[in-house]
């Protein structure tokens, strides 16, 4: 598929049919966040897959709440992202220019992961609401910040028009 139509058609599926995603497609996405570039090479993230129909309904449970991501009970796998520790470079730089070096690195990630997924005629949303103290206990994650979970799935829905803001409010040449 050519770039530009990939970028037209991934969007926020937030509907999915019920039959599974073969895990030979998952690892396609999971390797191309794998491939996907950090500062300093540090490479801060991973990704834990769920697709156990026990644990798959205690995550969605945990990506629930005011009324939020009513979705996730439909996707047949959801993906935690991991916040990793960064390198010493990537980590002093971070410091340094007080950028959270790390935060950008897993959002490269997480979209080459949905780039992928889309490319392969898989849906995702991107959720950042969810109970992260619940995910990081049942999946063992300890201390570690989980900063994004990913649903991953057939979409039930058509894709969307995007409508995005005039590029004349968004870039500018030479100036703000």
């Amino acid at each position: 598929m050519e770039f530009s139509e990939l970028i037209k058609i991934r969007q926020s599926d937030r509907k999915y049919e019920t039959r599974p995603v073969d895990k030979v497609l998952v690892m396609k996405c999971i390797e191309a966040a794998r491939l996907a570039p950090s500062a300093c090479n540090s490479q801060p993230w991973k990704f834990v897959v769920v697709d156990d129909p026990v644990l798959l309904k205690e995550m969605a449970d945990a990506a629930q709440g005011m009324g939020m991501n009513k979705f996730s009970h439909e996707a047949p796998v959801i993906v935690a992202v991991v916040l990793e520790k960064m390198n010493l470079s990537a980590s002093i730089g971070s410091v340094i220019k007080d950028k959270e070096y790390s935060l950008l690195d897993v959002g490269i990630a997480v979209e080459h992961f949905c780039l992928q997924a889309a490319d392969l005629g898989l849906g995702t949303c991107i959720m950042g609401w969810f109970n992260e103290k619940k995910v990081r206990k049942m999946l063992g994650i300890g201390r570690k910040r989980v900063p994004l979970l990913l649903t991953l799935g057939y979409p039930a829905s058509e894709t969307r028009n995007k409508i995005r803001k005039p590029v004349e409010e968004m870039c500018s040449w030479n100036k703000y």
